[in-house]
């Protein structure tokens, strides 16, 4: 099940394991990723709080965590391959993994359908 922020990011819920990226709008927005800043893996988050940087030939932005909780685990391959988020934002391009505090905010989230009123 993917989740989306109005900020434009996606969470697929696992249980209580949330993989984090930013959807295919935002990098078409952003265009080719030239940096990207991943998280500690143990940091402590709430939602809505600045999480780590993507960077474009364009512009920066920031990615916020979609819910809070505690970074669990990075994928280094978007660092070393930064073209993953462009070809797969969704797939191989994600960028972190959370353990889940708060369940019910997940819920605050915008489906797929809800979502593609603003994310176009």
């Amino acid at each position: 099940m993917l989740r989306f922020t109005k900020d434009h990011e996606w969470i697929r819920i696992d249980g209580d394991i949330g993989t984090v990226g930013i959807t295919p709008f935002a990098q078409k927005k952003l265009g080719d990723l030239v940096f990207v800043e991943l998280p500690a893996v143990g940091a402590k988050l709430d939602q809505g709080q600045t999480v780590c940087t993507v960077e474009s030939v364009k512009a920066a932005a920031d990615v916020y965590a979609p819910v809070s909780g505690e970074v669990v685990a990075v994928n280094q391959r978007v660092v070393d391959e930064l073209g993953l988020v462009n070809a797969a934002p969704t797939g191989d391009g994600w960028l972190f993994k959370m353990k889940i505090r708060n369940a019910a905010e997940v819920d605050e989230l915008m489906d797929e359908r809800a979502y593609g009123l603003i994310g176009k």
